[in-house]
C-alpha cells in the first residue's frame, strides 16, 4: 500500500525506506530535461535510446546504456530534504541538471558502443579499465581536459574524461570549437566529433534495459541513506587553525567587534558556498572545516577586527586554504 509521506515532519520522513516512496520520473520537474538531451542526440541522429530511472545517485552501469537519475529530484520535497541533509541539490538547477544529463549521455555513449575497445579511443582518454580512485587531485592549469562540471571532473578517470569531453560538445551553442582553441582538450574534442559523424544512423549493439539499484529495490531508509552520503564526504579534523584566525579575528582584549562565531554562523552559507565554488569541491566537506573553525573561535572569544567585508574576504581565504590542507593531509582531495 503506498504510502502518505509528502507531508511527513523530516524525522519521520528520514525513518521512511527508499523504495516506499512513490515517484516516477514522468510528470516530475526532471522529465522535460531528460526530453531536452535526448531531443539533442536525435539533432545528430544517434540511435541511441538510452532509458531512464530513479535510483539514489547519478550515474550510468557499466555495459548498461542508460542513465540513473536521484530520486530526490522527482519531488520538491525530497529536493528541499537533500539541501537541508546535504547543503546542496546535486543537478537541481535547470542549468546543472542538463549538463549532469549530458555527462551521463557520454558514459551511455560509451558503453551502448563498446567505445573504450578502441585504440583511438584510448589514445585520446586512456585505458577504461584502469582502476577508479575514490579521490583524485585536480590540476586547475590543465588544458589537457575539458571543463564541465565542478571539481575539474574531467581529470578524475578516463571514462570521465570521455564523458565530459561529450557533454560538451553535445551542449547547444557551446562553442567548442572557439573556446579550446589552442587547448590539448581540442584533439580529444574533434575526436568526439569524428566519432558522432561515423555512428549517426547506426544501432549500438549493447541495449541493455536493465536497471541496477532502481529506487524501488532499496530497502534502506532515508536515515541510513543520508548517513553514508554524509561519511562519505566527511573531512579529516584539523586544530591548527589558531594562527590564521588572529589574523583576521581579535582577541576578546584587543576588540569590541562582533563575536567571530556569531558572524561566521551568520554569514556561514556564504562562505560555504563561495569557496566550495571556488575550489570546486563539495559544499559539504567545506562547511565541516567551517563547523571547526566556528567552534574554535568561540573557544578563543575572538571578535572582528576589521568591516564585515575585509572580513569575510579574508576568512575566505583562510577556510580554502584549510579545506585543501585537511584534504591534502589525507591523500585526498576531491570525491568520485
Amino acid at each position: 500500500m503506498p504510502v502518505d509521506w509528502e507531508s511527513l515532519d523530516r524525522d519521520a520522513l528520514l525513518d521512511l525506506r527508499l523504495c516506499d516512496l512513490d515517484l516516477a520520473i514522468e510528470g516530475s520537474w526532471v522529465e522535460p530535461h531528460v526530453e531536452k538531451v535526448l531531443g539533442e542526440l536525435e539533432q545528430h541522429d544517434l540511435r541511441l535510446r538510452p532509458h531512464f530511472w530513479l535510483a539514489d545517485e547519478w550515474f550510468s552501469p557499466e555495459n548498461i546504456p542508460g542513465v540513473a537519475i536521484p530520486f530526490y529530484l522527482a519531488h520538491p520535497r525530497l529536493m528541499r530534504l537533500e539541501r537541508q541533509m546535504m547543503l546542496e541539490v546535486e543537478g537541481g538547477t535547470r542549468k546543472e541538471c542538463l549538463q549532469l544529463l549530458r555527462h551521463e549521455l557520454g558514459h551511455a555513449m560509451q558503453h551502448a558502443f563498446r567505445l573504450h575497445r578502441r585504440k583511438k579511443w584510448q589514445a585520446h582518454f586512456g585505458v577504461a579499465s584502469v582502476r577508479y580512485p575514490d579521490y583524485y587531485r585536480p590540476r586547475p592549469s590543465s588544458r589537457s581536459h575539458v571543463v564541465h562540471l565542478d571539481g575539474w571532473y574531467a581529470q578524475a578517470h578516463p571514462v570521465e574524461d570521455f564523458a565530459e569531453t561529450f557533454a560538451v560538445w553535445l551542449a547547444p551553442r557551446s562553442g567548442w570549437r572557439k573556446r579550446y582553441a589552442g587547448w590539448p582538450a581540442l584533439k580529444k574534442l574533434e575526436y568526439v566529433d569524428e566519432l558522432v559523424e561515423e555512428l549517426a544512423g547506426k544501432r549500438p549493439p549493447v541495449r541493455s534495459k536493465a536497471k541496477p539499484y532502481a529506487l524501488r529495490t532499496l530497502k534502506h531508509t532515508l536515515r541510513e541513506h543520508y548517513a553514508r552520503r554524509r561519511e562519505h564526504y566527511r573531512v579529516g579534523y584539523s586544530d591548527q587553525y589558531d594562527r590564521e584566525l588572529l589574523r583576521v579575528f581579535a582577541r576578546p582584549d584587543e576588540a569590541e567587534g562582533e563575536r567571530a562565531d556569531a558572524f561566521l554562523r551568520r554569514h556561514r552559507s556564504d562562505l560555504r558556498q563561495r569557496v566550495a565554488r571556488y575550489g570546486g569541491e563539495h559544499v559539504f566537506n567545506v562547511d565541516q572545516v567551517l563547523k571547526e573553525m566556528i567552534g574554535r573561535c568561540k573557544e578563543l572569544k575572538l571578535r572582528l577586527r576589521q568591516s564585515e567585508e575585509d572580513t569575510k574576504l579574508d576568512f575566505a581565504l583562510v577556510l580554502a586554504a584549510h579545506t585543501v590542507h585537511t584534504l591534502h593531509r589525507r591523500g585526498e582531495w576531491h570525491a568520485v
